[in-house]
């Protein structure tokens, strides 16, 4: 299912009358139209633009309209399809219900048969983008984030983020790894206006250049290899919502310009397609680097960089908030107990002060990973110190080469430390001597 602003309607009939018709009461009402006479261009038009609705005439000149139902159902099988006709009766309208279409109507037809019909298919469209967002946030394993604090720095912050959330500004969230970049992004839209419409997640570092692009604007069948069919792109299947650039600073340099057009002027390309399309979006930007430094050493477009710089937003580190420390954890506590299916009570006065003098280089995310496993390993009622990861009961005992420890430990302490001290990501990434996309996956094996 394609989430969709408004309806997208396509209407293929070969008597202009009727496609004039249709398309002034479309229009009307705020929906976006486009109208042809015949299979071949309904076709063809749906390759370029992705459509929600289609009104298709039975009888298309020569052409069997129903055949077209069954061809536009077979390659874009989001799309609803009503079938009209001027000859109507109850063979046709069974094998229209067979091949598909969601309703049929005899010509003429009334305004209000349109507005009942339109208004009942849009209401199913909702239906399907609330049912998606729901399934979107069962599949998620994440306990809630919890957005208060008792720091003053943290308050302010988020503050910020709803005072924001009201406006269409582009919104850059800057803070090291894990610190919850992606959760307060989440909190904005639903803060928002948006709230009701997609929220997207695209990951800049997770992919090559080509593939990234595909991701964010999408690309037509045919465009490279391996595109066997149209992607319309994040960027179209968040229509009316949020899309979220994670680690901004990582976007490729060929893709920048592209993004910075968008941004600017709302227009866009898919990957191998000619036509430029319209999105209605809200930029949501995230960052664990300094982009003025990017900028500076020419990996970064400074017009972008000013664009998405309108209102920034700096997430101090977990390791600032030892107070919040013990809130996330009793929260995920929670929610770890009942995934888990235990009865835990907490944790004991041990574990909790390992967890407040711990300087968690992965923020969030590691308290996250550490609770998760403290709750599967624990055996009696509550989580005690020795149900906590060695690195945070003993932080003082650095890990060295020879010790009696996994090559898993190793390599985690290892990136954790070149994280540490490198300046990028793609310097920490040099260092390691492995691309960025395979760095992002560690980093998010090991909770860093």
């Amino acid at each position: 299912m394609l989430y969709m602003q408004t309806l997208n309607v396509l209407i293929i009939d070969d008597e202009i009358n009727i496609r004039k018709t249709l398309s002034v009461f479309m229009e009307t009402r705020g929906y976006r139209v486009k109208a042809v006479s015949n299979s071949r261009d309904a076709l063809a038009v749906a390759e370029q633009e992705v459509f929600d609705l289609a009104f298709v005439d039975v009888r298309l000149g020569t052409e069997n309209g129903l055949d077209l139902v069954q061809s536009l159902l077979n390659s874009f099988p989001w799309i609803k399809v009503v079938v009209i006709t001027a000859y109507a009766s109850i063979a046709s309208a069974v094998e229209a219900i067979k091949r598909g279409a969601v309703d049929y109507i005899p010509k003429p037809f009334t305004p209000d048969q349109l507005e009942i019909i339109t208004e009942r298919l849009a209401s199913v469209s909702s239906m399907e983008q609330r049912i998606a967002l729901l399934q979107e946030n069962l599949n998620r394993i994440h306990p809630e984030t919890i957005f208060t604090s008792a720091y003053p720095v943290m308050q302010r912050v988020i503050e910020l983020a709803r005072q924001v959330a009201s406006s269409e500004a582009v919104v850059l969230l800057r803070g090291p790894s894990g610190t919850g970049k992606t959760a307060l992004a989440h909190a904005i839209h639903t803060w928002s206006h948006r709230s009701k419409k997609p929220f997207g997640v695209v990951s800049c570092p997770s992919l090559s250049g080509e593939l990234l692009e595909s991701e964010l604007f999408g690309h037509i069948k045919g465009s490279f290899t391996g595109a066997v069919r149209n992607n319309p792109g994040k960027v179209s299947s968040c229509e009316g919502g949020t899309l979220f650039l994670d680690e901004i600073g990582d976007l490729p340099l060929a893709i920048q310009p592209k993004l910075l057009r968008f941004i600017q002027e709302r227009e866009y390309e898919r990957v191998g397609d000619q036509q430029t399309l319209k999105a209605d979006i809200r930029i949501i930007a995230a960052t664990n680097t300094a982009l003025e430094n990017a900028v500076k050493a020419g990996n970064f477009r400074e017009d972008l960089f000013y664009r998405l710089n309108v209102i920034q937003i700096d997430l101090p580190p977990l390791a600032e908030r030892p107070d919040d420390v013990e809130q996330f954890a009793e929260n995920m506590l929670r929610f770890f107990s009942a995934q888990n299916h235990k009865k835990l009570a907490g944790f004991t006065d041990t574990a909790l002060h390992a967890l407040r003098r711990y300087h968690w280089p992965g923020n969030i995310r590691e308290l996250r990973n550490t609770v998760e496993r403290a709750v599967i390993l624990s055996k009696g009622e509550r989580i005690g110190a020795e149900d906590l990861p060695d690195t945070i009961v003993a932080k003082t005992n650095p890990v060295r080469i020879g010790d009696p420890l996994t090559l898993e430990v190793l390599e985690e302490n290892h990136i954790r430390g070149i994280l540490a001290s490198a300046k990028s990501l793609q310097e920490a990434a040099n260092l390691l001597g492995i691309d960025q996309a395979t760095l992002w996956r560690k980093r998010k094996q090991y909770g860093i």
